[in-house]
């Protein structure tokens, strides 16, 4: 239960759904919160005091945390987000970036301006926050950083094809950011959560009341699944799928496919189709970076 006393954890878009959620749990085994949240609507319009309000619920159960407004899509106010922390408690151990928008359409009735805006929330609003955060883990030698994916990036969801593209490029930094950092003990590693939030209840179809949600679908159901990526012992480079309790990994596969040579053509392509498309044998990771078998 004391695992993570003391533990200073920053967490964005904190004020509502999954990072309250994170949020709470981590007050309650003892950490030191920063609440991040701009506290816009789920297209990312406006703004209020969400990340005070979960703030004072902290603080009325005894916790310790402060609240930060930037957005993380601004790179001065990702930045602030960190420096709130190191100014309030002295450093940064633990990163949840969570903050997200949805702005859904079919690509063909998708605007350039909701591309830009989903991807910089998501991408680039999490590199900003950890840019801002990695050198101070990198100096101590710790930290644990969770990104947060999902199965629309994963597997793909029609119409989302702005925050596919965000979330799957979770994937892709999360597995360089999970090479560099591991000489200085940082691990990374992603989240692909599903549950009854703000974000979800605008998807067509889905209107939930979140002041009672689904128990399945109940927001506290994920963070397990971060708690697990928190920890001291976590592991690194893994995708965690969680959602109505349930907690699975998700990974990138490849086969050892044909080697033709320098006499590769369209034609040979064509004969080895069937091999170089065969995944029965596939196992996970790049198979240049495997261990050869003796």
């Amino acid at each position: 239960m004391n695992e993570f006393k003391d533990k200073v954890v920053v967490i964005t878009g904190a004020g509502g759904g999954l990072g309250r959620a994170h949020a709470l749990e981590f007050a309650k085994r003892g950490a030191k919160l920063v609440v991040n949240d701009l506290g816009g609507s789920a297209a990312g319009e406006g703004q209020s005091d969400m990340a005070d309000q979960v703030v004072a619920e902290i603080r009325a159960s005894g916790g310790i945390a402060i609240a930060n407004k930037a957005s993380v899509s601004d790179r001065a106010g990702a930045k602030s987000i960190i420096e709130d922390a190191v100014s309030e408690f002295g450093t940064i151990d633990i990163l949840v970036n969570n903050a997200g928008i949805l702005r859904d359409k079919s690509f063909k009735n998708m605007s350039l301006d909701d591309w830009d805006l989903v991807i910089n929330v998501h991408l680039n609003g999490t590199a900003y926050v950890t840019h801002a955060a990695w050198p101070i883990m990198y100096e101590k030698n710790y930290g644990r950083i969770v990104l947060t994916s999902s199965t629309s990036g994963i597997f793909g969801n029609f119409g989302q094809g702005n925050y596919g593209a965000a979330k799957m490029g979770m994937v892709g930094l999360m597995n360089v950011l999970a090479l560099e950092g591991a000489s200085h003990n940082i691990k990374v590693n992603t989240l692909a959560p599903a549950a009854a939030t703000r974000l979800t209840n605008t998807i067509p179809g889905r209107d939930e009341d979140l002041s009672r949600p689904d128990p399945e679908r109940a927001p506290h159901l994920v963070t397990p699944a971060v708690l697990f990526m928190s920890q001291d012992d976590a592991p690194t480079g893994k995708i965690v799928q969680a959602g109505n309790g349930r907690f699975s990994l998700a990974a990138v596969y490849s086969n050892a496919g044909v080697v033709q040579g320098p006499e590769a053509s369209y034609e040979s392509f064509l004969e080895d189709t069937d091999t170089i498309l065969d995944l029965s044998n596939a196992s996970e990771g790049w198979w240049r970076r495997r261990p050869k078998a003796d």
